[in-house]
């Protein structure tokens, strides 16, 4: 398993969650929220798939608070 820390200042918690559901037919995604931060754990076949699915999911919910509003 591997977590992601996406900080509310700068993501987006509609974009986080858009980005996994463009991916989540190729794992598993666990979501949840602390003050600071959205939080997503990736269970996927290997450890270098949940690498991989980490960094796409960054990149694409990155990608969708920007063409947003930004976070709210």
């Amino acid at each position: 398993m591997r977590e992601c820390r996406f900080h509310r200042e700068i993501y987006d918690g509609k974009a986080v969650d858009a980005a996994v559901k463009v991916l989540e037919r190729f794992g598993r995604f666990d979501l949840a929220e602390e003050p600071e931060h959205w939080v997503v754990r990736i269970t996927a076949k290997t450890p270098a798939r949940e690498r991989k699915l980490a960094l796409e999911l960054g990149n694409y919910a990155l990608g969708l608070t920007r063409k947003g509003t930004g976070p709210s």
